[in-house]
């Protein structure tokens, strides 16, 4: 066989082979984020409108997190906060709109106190999000609820539901530190929604 014969076949190998490498790098970096940001993932792909642009998003999103100062809480910390949201949960039997608005505060001080952005929903969910992806989904539902609650269009049903989300996302941020000794459990309060 001729060199020119041997180049070709050359050039066609490695490029058989860097188009093997790039399919398995692209796809264990998209189980990497389906397994990281579960849901939210898919979320991602259907708002963006497409694999690779979703993909960008949520690595842009490791990328700010990463540039935060998070920490965790204290177990005193936890133990006053779980404290605030059983008198919150209390709260809801007579006054259900306000308890949400209570709930949704709560949350809201215990994301700061972590080190988590404050401010624009959407900005808080795209933090918490690279974490908390999971949870997501109750987050986005109880500010929904929120929401038609503060224009007075919310259920006591719907306000129950609420209360239900914000404690998914309560107890993950209030979680003690995997590995963590400290006593007692974390959000550990009781029922997991108040009774209407």
């Amino acid at each position: 066989m001729s060199t020119a014969i041997w180049l070709v076949i050359a050039i066609v190998i490695v490029a058989g082979l860097a188009a093997a490498f790039y399919l398995a790098w692209t796809g264990a970096r998209t189980r990497r984020l389906r397994q990281r940001f579960g849901p939210e993932y898919d979320r991602a792909v259907e708002r963006q409108g497409g694999r690779a642009a979703a993909e960008r998003e949520l690595r842009s999103r490791e990328e700010r997190h990463e540039e935060l100062n998070l920490r965790d809480l204290d177990p005193d910390r936890r133990e006053r906060y779980s404290e605030q949201w059983a008198g919150v949960q209390e709260r809801f039997v007579d006054a259900p709109e306000a308890a949400v608005e209570q709930a949704d505060g709560l949350v809201t001080v215990v994301m700061g106190e972590r080190g988590y952005p404050t401010h624009g929903f959407e900005d808080k969910v795209a933090h918490l999000s690279v974490e908390h992806g999971r949870t997501m989904d109750h987050y986005r539902r109880a500010h929904a609820i929120s929401d038609r609650a503060a224009a007075r269009q919310a259920s006591t049903e719907d306000l129950r539901q609420a209360m239900v989300h914000y404690r998914a996302l309560f107890d993950e941020l209030l979680a003690a530190p995997t590995g963590a000794t400290a006593g007692g459990t974390a959000g550990g309060t009781g029922d997991r929604a108040p009774r209407s």
